[in-house]
């Protein structure tokens, strides 16, 4: 995976921010979509933490995340960012038809989905990344 890229593209997503506001769902967050919890006792590199864990998160749904091409990682990694496990996790059609490496179909049930509602701009940019891998 390229981290350094990904950083960049989840800037881009979710933007920056130096203190607190309430996203989209109005839960508290701040930096680059972190959202606080009640440990959260200062903001230093949170968006490293969120980084490293959501890519953990990504692993534990894909066992094969690592071998996957690093558009498809960057894109499963972006929703997980975004959604958060449990909530991605749901994404079963997604799933199958990443593990088949089927992209327009990945790519299909991404769109077939309230997050696609709820965070259209993203999730169209992320549909047409899914759509263009190649192995």
């Amino acid at each position: 995976m390229n981290i350094k890229q990904f950083r960049e593209e989840l800037k881009r997503d979710e933007g920056v921010k130096n203190e607190v506001y309430l996203d989209h769902l109005g839960l508290p967050t701040c930096g680059i979509g972190h959202l606080i919890t009640e440990w959260d006792t200062e903001y230093n590199e949170l968006f490293e933490k969120d980084l490293a864990t959501t890519i953990d998160e990504c692993r534990l749904i894909y066992n094969d995340f690592d071998v996957l091409p690093v558009k498809v990682q960057h894109i499963v990694a972006n929703m997980m960012f975004n959604m958060g496990r449990p909530r991605l996790s749901r994404f079963h059609k997604m799933k199958k038809a990443v593990d088949n490496r089927d992209w327009f179909e990945a790519a299909y049930e991404m769109t077939d989905s309230k997050w696609a509602k709820q965070v259209p701009e993203r999730a169209m940019r992320l549909v047409q990344e899914m759509q263009s891998v190649s192995e």
